[in-house]
């Protein structure tokens, strides 16, 4: 009797367990759709570091220039209290007198106020003195038809000088637009009985007339003379952007024209001897704003 009473309770258990048959015809779900167009992951590149400081290549020297980059954020430059331009990711060109006092100061005002300041210290360039044991003279007496033309001729080279056109030339390593043998060194200077003349405000380089001269970099042409300048004779000058200038005297012909843009190694015309010159000659003259620059400094060493 104990055996018989658990029998009705296995066949119910037994009646919860569906057939076979009904497990195997349960439809399996749907596969999940998958996007045509499935998102791609974000790459994110390395991050540029800010800058806190100023980077500066060149040295800081009378007669010299350098390249720099801003600190990051920087919204106002300034050398010595006078504004300095910059291209949109910082980059600057600064540049030092013949007679620049020994130190200079670069401020980088950034956008929140904060001012970031270095301290330059401007190394004394080395000139060709030379003492003369006579009195000074001063310069050679000018005729009438020099003082008549004169002050439209410096207007015409101060105006040109002030003209400054987007040009990346002031970023480039300078070429000597002619080689040869250097006849006149920028910044030297004769001293009569310790009174200073004026001094050599260029880098001349001693050819045959003819020789032709090429674009030390890229740059456009802000003047070409139209008939030879008193003193400069056929001038021409370059405007390599920044405030930055080339200028080339006593050509004897020049093949560009205002305006033209030109590239570094490209020919600009030929040497000569016109205007106030002894002989055949290159003088090569640079400036940044009113700062004259010694070419021999941008340009290096000259090559054969």
């Amino acid at each position: 009797m104990r055996y018989g009473a658990a029998l009705p309770l296995l066949v119910v258990a037994a009646s919860c367990v569906p057939p076979a048959s009904d497990v195997a015809a349960s439809p399996p779900p749907p596969p999940r759709a998958e996007p045509v167009n499935p998102p791609q992951p974000v790459v994110v590149g390395p991050i540029a570091p800010l800058r806190r400081d100023f980077t500066l290549r060149g040295i800081a020297e009378q007669g010299g220039a350098m390249v720099g980059q801003a600190p990051s954020g920087t919204a106002a430059l300034t050398l010595d209290g006078r504004p300095v331009a910059m291209t949109a990711d910082g980059w600057f060109l600064i540049a030092f007198d013949r007679d620049a006092a020994p130190e200079a100061r670069l401020v980088a005002t950034v956008a929140d106020g904060a001012r970031i300041e270095r301290v330059l210290a401007v190394a004394l360039g080395q000139w060709r003195i030379e003492n003369i044991n006579a009195p000074y003279r001063g310069s050679a007496s000018s005729d009438a038809e020099f003082e008549r033309r004169r002050p439209a001729e410096l207007a015409q080279i101060a105006a040109a000088r002030a003209t400054d056109h987007a040009s990346d030339g002031w970023r480039q390593s300078f070429i000597w637009p002619v080689t040869g043998r250097r006849s006149g060194f920028f910044g030297s200077q004769r001293v009569y009985q310790g009174k200073p003349g004026s001094y050599h405000s260029g880098a001349d380089i001693a050819v045959p007339a003819g020789t032709p001269f090429v674009a030390p970099a890229d740059g456009v042409v802000v003047l070409a003379a139209s008939s030879p300048f008193t003193l400069e004779g056929n001038l021409l000058i370059v405007d390599h952007g920044m405030g930055l200038n080339s200028a080339f005297l006593h050509c004897q012909r020049l093949d560009v024209k205002a305006g033209d843009r030109v590239v570094q190694g490209q020919p600009l015309g030929t040497v000569g001897a016109t205007g106030r010159a002894t002989g055949a000659h290159m003088h090569w003259g640079m400036k940044w704003r009113d700062a004259r620059l010694d070419p021999g400094k941008l340009a290096g060493p000259m090559g054969r």
